[in-house]
């Protein structure tokens, strides 16, 4: 019985040693790691606002308020673990052997982070504009770190890893888009009223932009017919309607004018038979 209360009093003399010894170290360095996180909160805030006043992309701002916070984070974080008495020295290259063992098992998603990284400072397309690469398209509606997200015309999203667009063929097409709609009309038809009344049809349409101005022309002369060509400019939420609008009114003004819209026809002529 005695031992076991002289044991229970070297435990409790140790631990109160241990907390007197440690105790306001440990204390402290707790303040110091809360103090950082309303710095680091002031910091991201005041930032924030401060780079709003610059011509920067949503991700690039994104980017530089986390950098700073955890800048400022990483440096209360050393200033608490020196108070508490430990080498920072040894914790640090702890730190790079497990940063790079880390690196090596997740390659795909530093990858994409780095992609991700050269995506925002280059800008090779914003959050708004229309793009095609490696057979998919659609809208940018956000860029990320690690990925890229386009808003589909038939309402879905196609999300596509950074890696996949870094050194890839991009067709941006910003934010309007080049419509075609071609017309068949007939050798004997009066071409000049033709074009005037396509193109006046094509400039009064709501969905057409004036500028750039739409370009209506003779594309090429068929063997039986002129194929005219109508090609305004909309914008992106419009492109998939104009072609099917102005394939409509151009035909019923056409027939109304009395331009004749030959449908496509085949003549065969057979040899040697009586």
């Amino acid at each position: 019985m005695d031992t076991e209360l002289k044991s229970l009093s070297h435990v409790q003399a140790t631990l109160t040693d241990m907390a007197l010894r440690f105790g306001p170290k440990l204390l402290a360095a707790l303040i110091i790691f809360g103090l950082g996180l309303l710095v680091a909160r002031w910091v991201a805030r005041t930032s924030e606002r401060a780079l709003h006043r610059f011509a920067l992309e949503p991700p690039v701002r994104l980017l530089l308020v986390r950098l700073a916070r955890v800048l400022v984070l990483a440096i209360f974080a050393m200033m608490a673990l020196q108070n508490l008495g430990v080498e920072l020295l040894p914790l640090i290259a702890g730190i790079s052997v497990a940063g790079a063992g880390l690196a090596l098992a997740t390659q795909g998603v530093l990858s994409n982070v780095v992609a991700g990284l050269t995506i925002i400072f280059t800008k090779p397309y914003r959050v708004g504009e229309f793009i095609s690469i490696i057979g998919v398209e659609g809208t940018v509606e956000t860029i990320s770190l690690f990925s890229t997200v386009l808003a589909h015309a038939d309402k879905s999203r196609v999300v596509v890893p950074n890696r996949k667009i870094v050194g890839e063929i991009l067709h941006n097409y910003g934010r309007i888009r080049q419509a075609e709609v071609t017309v068949r009309v007939s050798y004997s038809a009066d071409l000049t009223l033709a074009l005037t009344t396509i193109g006046a049809l094509v400039r009064a349409n709501k969905r057409v932009l004036a500028d750039p101005a739409p370009q209506v022309s003779v594309c090429r002369l068929d063997e039986s017919v002129v194929l005219v060509a109508a090609r305004p400019w909309v914008g992106i939420n419009d492109y998939g309607a104009i072609e099917s609008e102005l394939s409509v009114t151009i035909l019923e003004a056409l027939r109304g004018q009395g331009i004749a819209l030959p449908s496509p026809q085949l003549q065969v002529q057979l040899v040697g038979t009586p």
